[in-house]
């Protein structure tokens, strides 16, 4: 059985617990270690007891560094009791400096895989300190033998661009994961009632106040013909006061977090459409991501909404599906949602629902060809894997 050992950047993060599920229902056996964002460390994430690195603030970067820094020089104490892996699997910058310390620990000479989801604006700086660390990940890639992203405009507006990383790679899309039996099959919810008050979704990671604010702006206008359902974690570094925007706007609502798969069903059953659009990193890292809340919301039929010149936009339209908004303002939801009637809402629900379901989902298939691939960059043989896996 392939034994990876998963470097990461915060344990606590959902979409963490999501690539685990993803490795262990392919066949995988898993040492996970990383950073945390929260104030104890996490005692267990789908069956395993992460190695705990350390305390590192959203946002602080110097802190991380330092952090970083400590873990270093401390991480041969922090796996002694860890067999050798057969490969690593290093999410973000910082776990890759690790990455390279932890296999001198070992001994090894395990292959390093290297997982970048979002591409920092840190990197993208056109400074010093951008270049310093475009530098130090050139070098700390020397010799990754595959890359994971999670939209084809990270590799072509940063890997290709800059010249990060000469390995193979991999895309894989950030879709929900369904890992029952049977493939997954058209959704079988019925959504709300096709009639106002339209009910937009905003789930996952809430870290973009333009979105807030807009969002805030467009439904108090509409005196309650559109209404926004947030939830998820709120990055509240990103913003002013978010509760207290939030409790102040009347058509807006945070329902708090939830569980990935779990609760997708539940939320998105609730609402008409998902807000499919982030101006956080604007130009850059939300310019050519492709959202989980793209794959779940139109998994549950719900009808994205996409902003124009993104990666997601040119999804959608390459799909024949979803709202894609001429610019970012009242204007264009109104032009939108104006004329917005339940014929026309079941039409492009309709345009959703008649996509391959394999278009938003993974299954169990998809998870054992994931740890196959790195099996074979372990240099496991195909049939001692298949039996152990």
């Amino acid at each position: 059985m392939l034994h990876v050992l998963y470097l990461v950047h915060d344990v606590s993060d959902p979409a963490v617990r999501r690539r685990v599920i993803m490795l262990k229902a392919g066949g995988a056996r898993l040492t996970l270690a990383g950073f945390r964002r929260t104030s104890v460390p996490v005692a267990d994430i789908e069956g395993i007891v992460p190695i705990d690195l350390g305390y590192t603030r959203d946002g602080r970067f110097a802190q991380r560094l330092g952090a970083v820094a400590k873990a270093v020089a401390s991480i041969a104490r922090s796996l002694k009791r860890v067999a050798a892996p057969d490969l690593i699997l290093a999410r973000n910058l910082e776990m890759l400096a690790l990455a390279k310390r932890a296999r001198s620990a070992f001994g090894s000479s395990a292959p390093v895989v290297y997982e970048c989801l979002d591409i920092h604006r840190l990197v993208l700086r056109d400074d010093m300190v951008g270049r310093a660390l475009r530098g130090a990940e050139r070098r700390l890639g020397r010799d990754v033998r595959l890359l994971l992203t999670s939209s084809p405009a990270f590799v072509r507006q940063y890997f290709e661009r800059f010249g990060q990383i000469d390995a193979p790679v991999e895309v894989i899309e950030n879709k929900l994961l369904e890992l029952g039996p049977e493939a997954p099959t058209a959704p079988s919810i019925e959504g709300p009632e096709a009639s106002p008050p339209w009910r937009i979704g905003w789930f996952g990671a809430l870290r973009c106040r333009k979105s807030l604010e807009l969002l805030g702006r467009f439904t108090g206008e509409t005196s309650g013909h559109v209404e926004v359902v947030m939830r998820g974690r709120p990055a509240l570094s990103e913003f002013d006061n978010f509760f207290g925007t939030v409790g102040a706007a009347p058509y807006l609502s945070f329902g708090g977090a939830y569980r990935n798969p779990e609760d997708m069903a539940a939320i998105y059953g609730g609402v008409h459409f998902s807000w499919a659009i982030d101006f956080f990193e604007e130009g850059q890292n939300s310019t050519w991501l492709l959202p989980n809340r793209l794959y779940e919301g139109c998994r549950f039929g719900t009808v994205p909404i996409a902003m124009a010149g993104t990666e997601t936009a040119a999804f959608l339209e390459r799909q024949g599906i979803g709202i894609v908004l001429r610019e970012a303002s009242v204007a264009a939801l109104d032009e939108a949602f104006g004329a917005m009637t339940p014929e026309h809402y079941r039409a492009l629900r309709g345009q959703v629902t008649a996509r391959e379901p394999s278009t938003w989902s993974c299954n169990s298939s998809d998870c054992r060809v994931l740890v196959a691939k790195l099996a074979t960059i372990a240099g496991l043989a195909k049939g001692d894997f298949a039996t152990a896996a």
